[in-house]
């Protein structure tokens, strides 16, 4: 045996069972060991250290395949120290370490073995159906072949030896790698290029919002605010939207550039291979570019169409400055319809009332604009209604039926009466809410008007008939509920409640 022979049968041998290594690992330390071997030392100790030099780990620690020694191919023919082979001679169909090979050098016969460098599963190499090495390629049908295959079915075909065809193919295959590595770097680029744009659009944005702000100045300061909130929603699921298409570009690319990458490292392995029949199988399958998107024309649309955006805003600013301005400044008389208001709403009295078609039996009508004080309490419901609604039922909350509604359940469930209702939270609980509504614009809109900020909005409603302003107190649910809703148009207050 050659003096290197030694170290490298330690490294084959495992010091648990004292023999060849099956699946061998790795302990953090640097031993190997059988797979099973160690995993079974450690579960029966329940200590955890290595067992050949007694390292000790504070836990079970994470154990590596060693795919180096997990490829080594032994020597079939060492009796009790198994070496490492070099050779694999294709007609013997085994392998052998240096000192077994010695008569391949040796004796006449053996030196006409086809012999290769030292593989695992030498019936790969050789024909299955004539059972001789597969010395020959056949171009036509591009298959590796034994000699007895030219003498039947690749009789007439263009063959050569395998040596050649895996040299032509190398060559081939640095093209192939080359190429990947420039689409690697075609789609980094693209990934620089996505991450630019979403930069700059949050720059737009935030030039833009400055620019925004400057119309607002003029408004009363509770619709100011308000719009200035839905501003920065709108901004704020833009630039989500934004970032969430480029989040998914550049995932997709990504998982092209490992894909591609991962091709490119067998490519790098294949290239610098002296088994050319390997080569040739393995060729056809990674040649080819894995198909990928066209990402030429893809982007992250940057532009914001702020003019509209301004003309929006200034005609909103003129409509509120002619009339809405007015109407909030005036001072509203609060008085309950009798012939509309429910009988269980109070002033500071039950009201003795008469039967009436237009009396709604489960809440209450009054005024256009008005803002409610909600302070104390655990439900409520507020909003605008239609007219015509059927005023004799239990009506589901919805636009479809008329209402256009907030309610508040269990003392922090917030939720929107749309088709279907949207839950929503806030982080300071509103103690007056304010309901406006524009007619023309088909909106309804809801502010908390202690801090002015946007609570909801229903908006591209179409209005075709007179809204009157909806509310319910709710029930009084045995005094937890019992605090009434006082209703505020400018300074004039009324206070209301469900009896107990």
């Amino acid at each position: 045996m050659s003096s290197s022979s030694g170290p490298l049968n330690e490294e084959l041998q495992c010091s648990i069972c004292m023999h060849v290594l099956t699946d061998p690992v790795t302990t953090p330390c640097g031993h190997n060991f059988c797979g099973i071997c160690l995993n079974q030392f450690w579960t029966n100790t329940h200590i955890y250290f290595c067992p050949f030099c007694k390292e000790k780990y504070s836990k079970r620690p994470a154990i590596k395949i060693n795919t180096t020694l997990r490829e080594v191919v032994l020597c079939d023919f060492c009796d009790e120290r198994k070496q490492k082979a070099v050779k694999s001679c294709l007609t013997c169909q085994s392998s052998y370490c240096e000192t077994h090979l010695e008569p391949h050098h040796r004796v006449p016969r053996l030196k006409k073995h086809t012999l290769i460098n030292a593989v695992e599963k030498l019936e790969n190499y050789l024909c299955q159906k004539h059972q001789r090495p597969l010395e020959l390629f056949c171009r036509d049908d591009q298959t590796c072949v034994c000699l007895s295959c030219t003498e039947g079915d690749h009789r007439t075909h263009n063959t050569v030896p395998v040596e050649e065809e895996s040299r032509k193919k190398k060559n081939q295959l640095v093209k192939t790698k080359k190429d990947m590595q420039q689409m690697i770097q075609k789609k980094m680029k693209k990934i620089q290029e996505i991450q630019h744009s979403v930069e700059l659009r949050k720059r737009n944005t935030e030039e833009e919002k400055s620019a925004s702000v400057e119309l607002f100045t003029d408004l009363i300061r509770s619709i100011e605010r308000c719009q200035s909130e839905l501003l920065k929603m709108m901004e704020e699921q833009q630039e989500k939207a934004a970032e969430k298409q480029a989040e998914d570009l550049i995932k997709e690319l990504q998982q092209e550039i490992t894909e591609l990458k991962r091709r490119n490292t067998e490519l790098e392995q294949l290239s610098h291979t002296d088994d050319h029949l390997h080569l040739l199988q393995k060729f056809s399958s990674l040649c080819s570019c894995p198909h990928t998107k066209n990402w030429t024309e893809i982007s992250i649309d940057s532009d914001v169409d702020v003019f509209s955006m301004k003309r929006a805003l200034i005609q909103l600013k003129k409509t509120l400055d002619g009339s809405l301005n007015e109407k909030l400044r005036q001072s509203v008389d609060v008085t309950l319809d009798p012939d509309t208001a429910n009988p269980y709403l109070i002033l500071d009295f039950k009201q003795d009332v008469t039967e009436n078609p237009k009396r709604l039996n489960n809440t209450c009508s009054g005024r256009f604009y008005y803002e409610v004080q909600v302070k104390g309490k655990t439900e409520w419901d507020l909003g605008v209604v239609r007219e015509s609604i059927n005023r004799k039922k239990t009506n589901t909350l919805t636009p479809v039926n008329g209402f256009w509604t907030v309610i508040l359940r269990n003392e922090n469930q917030y939720k929107a009466c749309e088709s279907p209702s949207v839950s929503f939270s806030l982080k300071v609980k509103p103690e007056i809410v304010g309901v406006f509504v524009d007619y023309e614009e088909g909106l309804v809109s809801f502010y908390d008007v202690e801090s002015s900020s946007h609570i909801y909005s229903f908006t591209g409603q179409t209005f075709t008939e007179k809204l009157y302003p909806y509310f319910s107190p709710c029930r009084n649910e045995g005094g937890k509920n019992s605090n009434p809703l006082i209703i505020s148009p400018v300074n004039k207050y009324i206070s209301l409640k469900y009896e107990t």
